[in-house]
């Protein structure tokens, strides 16, 4: 992108100038939003929201000396030739003039997808070199000149490809066109991403909830966005990219804490597992509820002064049978029952010539009889004593399970031993998305505006039920790689993912481009592809750097040893480094990197360190999602073979393998796995 040399380095000058005055003006707008008193409101109520308001306010106006408040300029064609800077925040002068424009908004859409065959009105693109939020180059695209057409930003490269540690970043600055096509589809699209490793799904789906945010916010603050994640690792990995994008009111959740219906105290095979985890289920939970509203073989008698109403037994049975007709959730059909039923009294009182009203229907609907009355035929429930009752009894289970589940299947779902009641059951996981699909059909639960669902393709239907109906009047964005699903229940295919989790119109995105995982390392890791995903195509970096790929063979005594010296060269370069070891052995290379006086932190599954460690020990269950610079996968047959099935060992292996952004090293005493050795 050719410029002159002493004209670029003026502009560089008055370009840090610029941002000086930026920073400036943002410091201006936070003082003026701290002068402002709460206290004064017309009410305490008020004064409570608007102080909660500002508070937002003010942390969204929060300087980073580490990073630029711009990150690159487009010139508009004339004739008003105007500049815009595009930045992480919008920033003003105290005239309301535009300083920095937020990337969210509409005209910095140019900034992404401007290109020679369609420059979107756009004459020169500006790039900023930043270290430390210091200007440090400039590189500019005219976007008119043909010359420049095949022309690569060497800024764009050098920020997406240089070391990094820690949580994740936010990818604002390096967003490509069809990333932000993603980013910026409306928010009543429900869009599933296919991304191969390395080609910034996670990040996309963080900045589209920030997008959305940004250009719904009414409508998103009140309905909320939540983001899905595998495991709290994998959380703490990104938990600082919405933040630094301004947006603090996401919430973040793991599918255990969506389904949080008591604590996960019982493990159980894979193919008990994947029977619950079956969309079948949903119709079993159906019927198993709803069982308990009882034929109604005696009649409703309600004493009223010195008379007794009488209701037959037949016309309680049609009420019964009306309010069950009707489609709602068990517990409100029950709480309709009551003045339905009271109802009936007060037309015989009426044919008896008294003259009731609205007042005596609603003293019949709660006195003691009617109570007792309706609680023997419409009993109420909670999910944990249907569950415990299907559990316990073969002939509950066989009532609801008729017609669905074979005899076989219903046997393996019983208890075993029998359990004394429902606060004494020992639920495990795959019970947790029962229990709430059982409390959906008990009542209906509160709908969000927006879910992101990061690693979609490891939950079973019965899981993906659940999210679903968390953004049931909302939308969703599904992010996932059908190659690395590594679980016994993992999709085939995203048609059958968004079915079940009740978004079948959708749109279908296809990434295929790595941005973050270099060439070296991509292909070795694609030899597994066959094998493990017949059909599915490999990606493609499009990195310069092809990055580095070491095989190292090793004597079964000599792994910890090799381990500790391969660290001990690495930890001088900057950049962060992930190990990756079969979760068994996890304590033993800890207990080694120690010995050793390697410094390093553990990512286990439900926490990390709350230090940024430039070393992270990592079981290989936890890697997904995760990135390094670079990796060192310890035993990669023990990784996988660590696995229920062969399919889903290697699949395991894949993920562990694209972890690295710019090398990886495989210690091996073990022989490596066919596939790879191919």
């Amino acid at each position: 992108m050719p410029s002159d040399a002493a004209t670029l380095d003026d502009d560089l000058i008055s370009e840090q100038t610029y941002l000086a005055n930026a920073r400036a003006e943002l410091a201006r707008m936070r003082e003026a939003a701290e002068s402002l008193d709460a206290s004064k409101a017309s009410d305490a109520i008020s004064g409570e929201a608007l102080s909660h308001t500002l508070a937002r306010r003010i942390a969204t106006l929060q300087d980073d000396p580490r990073s630029t408040l711009f990150f690159g300029r487009i010139d508009m064609t004339p004739p008003e030739r105007e500049q815009w800077y595009i930045g992480r925040r919008h920033v003003a002068d105290a005239q309301g003039n535009p300083v920095v424009i937020d990337w969210r908004a509409p005209v910095s859409t140019a900034f992404y997808r401007a290109s020679h065959t369609d420059p979107m009105d756009v004459v020169l693109r500006r790039r900023f070199g930043v270290d430390h939020g210091v200007l440090t180059a400039i590189e500019d695209e005219h976007l008119t000149d043909p010359a420049e057409a095949d022309e690569k930003s060497h800024i764009l490269a050098t920020e997406i490809e240089r070391p990094r540690t820690g949580p994740m970043r936010d990818i604002v600055s390096t967003i490509q066109p069809e990333q932000d096509e993603i980013v910026r589809a409306d928010v009543a699209t429900t869009i599933c991403v296919q991304g191969a490793p390395g080609t910034g799904k996670t990040a996309v789906g963080l900045h589209r909830a920030a997008w959305l945010l940004y250009s719904f916010r009414e409508r998103l603050d009140r309905t909320g966005v939540l983001v899905v994640g595998p495991n709290k690792a994998f959380l703490d990995h990104i938990g600082a990219v919405l933040p630094a994008l301004g947006e603090i009111r996401v919430g973040h959740a793991t599918i255990e804490d969506l389904l949080d219906h008591g604590r996960v105290r019982a493990l159980e095979s894979a193919n008990v597992a994947v029977l619950k985890g079956d969309s079948r289920m949903a119709e079993v939970m159906e019927k198993a509820v709803w069982a308990h509203v009882r034929p109604v073989t005696e009649p409703l008698v309600v004493p009223r002064g010195i008379r007794k109403w009488r209701v037959p037994a037949y016309e309680v049975q049609e009420i019964v049978d009306e309010l069950k007709a009707r489609g709602v959730r068990y517990d409100a059909a029950r709480q309709m029952l009551p003045q339905r039923l009271a109802h009936a009294v007060l037309l015989l009182m009426e044919r008896a010539g008294d003259s009731p009203d609205d007042r005596v229907q609603d003293a019949v609907a709660r006195s003691a009889p009617m109570k007792k009355y309706v609680a023997s035929v419409w009993p109420q429930l909670d999910a944990a004593q249907v569950l415990f009752e299907l559990w316990s009894s073969p002939d509950r289970l066989g009532a609801a399970a008729a017609g669905v589940l074979s005899n076989d299947e219903q046997s393996i779902l019983l208890w075993g031993k029998p359990v004394r009641s429902k606060g004494a059951a020992r639920w495990s996981l795959a019970d947790m998305a029962l229990l709430d699909e059982a409390h959906d059909v008990l009542t209906r639960m509160t709908s969000l505006g927006h879910v992101v669902l990061d690693e979609a393709q490891d939950l079973s239907p019965m899981q993906l039920r659940a999210v679903g109906r968390r953004c049931s009047t909302g939308s969703a964005t599904v992010l996932g790689d059908i190659a690395q699903g590594t679980t016994p229940w993992s999709t085939r295919s995203w048609e059958e993912t968004m079915t079940h989790l009740g978004k079948p119109s959708h749109h279908l995105e296809v990434l295929d481009r790595g941005f973050r995982v270099p060439a070296a390392v991509i292909e070795y890791a694609a030899r597994l592809l066959p094998a493990m995903a017949p059909g599915l195509g490999a990606p493609v970096s499009v990195r310069d750097n092809p990055g580095r790929l070491d095989l190292v063979p090793v004597g079964p005594d000599e792994l910890s040893d090799r381990l500790v010296a391969t660290l001990h060269e690495a930890v001088g370069s900057p950049g962060s480094i992930g190990v990756i070891a079969p979760d068994a052995d996890i304590d033993a290379y800890s207990a080694a990197l120690n010995a050793a006086g390697v410094g390093h932190g553990r990512l286990d599954r439900d926490h990390g360190d709350d230090e940024d460690h430039q070393v992270q020990l990592v079981p290989a269950t936890v890697a997904k999602g995760l990135e390094f610079d670079r990796v060192v996968v310890v035993e990669p047959s023990r990784i996988a073979a660590a696995e229920p099935d062969e399919r889903t060992g290697l699949r395991r292996l894949y993920v562990v393998l694209t972890r690295a952004v710019s090398a990886l090293t495989v210690l091996h005493s073990e022989d490596l796995p066919a596939e790879l050795a191919a």
